[in-house]
């Protein structure tokens, strides 16, 4: 990755939606070479998706709550069957293996604390043979979210 690969990421991070033309023009190649660097880094997986940040309180759900959870007894396909249910939970709205003293960190999201504490029950019944330890915390204020300061 050279500078110019390195400016058109920072670009891209700050608005995705800028057309070709505009993120060209300020980084000083023509349309098709940027074009040429975006392609090579979705194929190379620089580039893993392109989105947006949707804030979760201002479409109604007041409570994001970060979990940290201890797993026990668990065989490969435990595992699996824990990490494929959150994926395709719509009040999971980040999952991550993690090491230390847990093995994921699941980002929560509830429109009351009753709807919170039903969810996670939810959650800790159905892997209850797995789930050794949950801990939450909530989240108050976001202050960065995914970026990268490239140079």
């Amino acid at each position: 990755m050279d500078n110019k690969d390195k400016k058109l990421l920072n670009l891209l991070q700050v608005n995705s939606r800028q057309s070709l033309k505009e993120l060209s023009q300020q980084i000083h190649l023509s349309i098709d070479a940027t074009k040429k660097r975006m392609d090579k880094m979705v194929k190379t997986g620089i580039i893993a998706r392109y989105g947006i940040f949707i804030n979760p309180k201002a479409i109604g759900y007041e409570l994001v709550v970060d979990n940290k959870i201890r797993l026990a007894h668990i065989t490969n396909e435990s595992k699996s069957k824990l990490i494929a249910y959150l994926k395709e939970h719509p009040n999971c709205i980040e999952l991550i293996s993690i090491s230390g003293d847990y093995d994921l960190t699941c980002v929560l999201i509830a429109k009351s604390t009753s709807d919170l504490n039903n969810l996670i029950y939810e959650i800790r019944e159905k892997f209850k043979d797995i789930i050794a330890e949950w801990k939450s915390s909530f989240n108050l204020e976001v202050h960065k979210f995914e970026k990268y300061h490239l140079r």
